[in-house]
């Protein structure tokens, strides 16, 4: 005989938990006359067969064919309203969620204008609430079949990211511009992302950035790139580098106590001191010679074959084949795929780099 539910509630509902669901697993057997108790910030859908059968706000409920009408097809009345009828209840918490996480489970891709491509990371809070209960049910556990809390904030979770790469890719801002745009940045995946929600019986109330970040590849390009920055006049650098060089060698010579020994430290730096400056001469000849370095290097380019395979192209680019990867597979740079292996013409790579 079947298990009549005579109340039906969620007195143990979390502050973050979304929905609660009665019974847990199964379908529930309700009866005309059984009890709903709804509490506080709390939503109860009934719904069965995939379909919302009708929503109960706080108070205290009695199930009639006339709060639920649909229950006029489920239920035999000749029986005074005892026959059971099956069902699931989903108490929906109308609360404010003002501390939900989201972060990109993957580096996004991005073209950058002053690293030419970057692999960012990013992560950030949002608050939202559930303004639509019926709708929510019907989207979120009807259509995807979710109903946890961490099950659900993975679904939300991937909308926002998806929102955000498409919102990073049509800022075509730089990296080291990004920390400045964060407050624009928060209003538009905002809008962005508002509709999406709205579609699931969802409102969302914040949407904040907490930090766009290089993965460690971009960082370690970033920190060559200073540091080449910090020492300025390469040149200079070098002559400094010969000097101090000489120097400490001049300084071992003259410590080494015997006239020997001193011979030898002064020969020593002698000798060193004219290394040196043996390459501070032909650094200075490199530095006289820019037009025929830039002329040497656009031969090379040039001679890059004209249908080139991931690891080519990446050595064309100066990327990882990961990276080329990436760019293939989200259609920014055309690529043929023969079996396993991709073939990408140096027509292709060159427009990517114009674009």
């Amino acid at each position: 005989m079947a298990r009549i539910i005579d109340v039906v509630q969620a007195p143990d509902q979390g502050q973050d938990q979304m929905v609660s669901r009665v019974p847990e697993s199964g379908a529930g057997d309700f009866r005309i006359g059984s009890q709903v108790v709804v509490r506080e910030n709390q939503t109860a859908v009934f719904y069965r067969d995939g379909k919302a059968l009708d929503t109960f706000g706080p108070g205290r409920h009695t199930i009639t064919t006339a709060n639920i009408p649909l229950l006029i097809n489920l239920v035999q009345l000749g029986t005074s309203g005892q026959t059971p009828f099956t069902a699931e209840v989903y108490f929906v918490n109308m609360r404010d969620f003002i501390d939900m996480k989201w972060g990109t489970p993957e580096p996004i891709s991005v073209r950058d204008r002053d690293l030419g491509l970057a692999r960012l990371r990013a992560n950030g809070r949002y608050s939202m609430a559930v303004t639509e209960p019926q709708m929510f049910v019907t989207k979120i556990v009807g259509t995807q079949g979710l109903y946890r809390t961490n099950d659900i904030a993975d679904y939300l979770r991937g909308i926002i990211v998806s929102r955000l790469t498409d919102l990073l890719g049509e800022s075509k801002a730089g990296l080291f511009d990004l920390p400045a745009l964060f407050d624009e940045m928060n209003a538009a995946a905002r809008v962005k992302v508002a509709e999406d929600f709205a579609a699931l019986g969802i409102t969302i109330k914040a949407m904040f950035i907490q930090s766009i970040s290089p993965t460690e590849e971009t960082a370690k390009a970033i920190d060559e790139r200073s540091s080449m920055g910090a020492i300025g006049d390469m040149q200079k650098y070098l002559q400094f580098q010969a000097a101090r060089a000489m120097g400490d060698a001049a300084k071992s010579g003259g410590e080494a106590g015997s006239a020997m020994g001193t011979g030898v430290g002064l020969g020593a730096g002698v000798g060193l001191g004219a290394g040196m400056a043996g390459m501070v001469s032909q650094a200075m000849a490199g530095a006289m010679q820019p037009q025929q370095a830039a002329s040497a290097a656009g031969g090379a380019s040039a001679a890059a074959p004209e249908v080139m395979n991931l690891d080519e192209a990446a050595a064309y680019l100066k990327v990882s084949p990961q990276d080329i990867q990436g760019l293939i597979t989200s259609g920014q740079v055309k690529a043929k795929q023969i079996g396993a292996e991709y073939r990408i013409s140096k027509k292709a790579l060159d427009d990517f780099l114009a674009s």
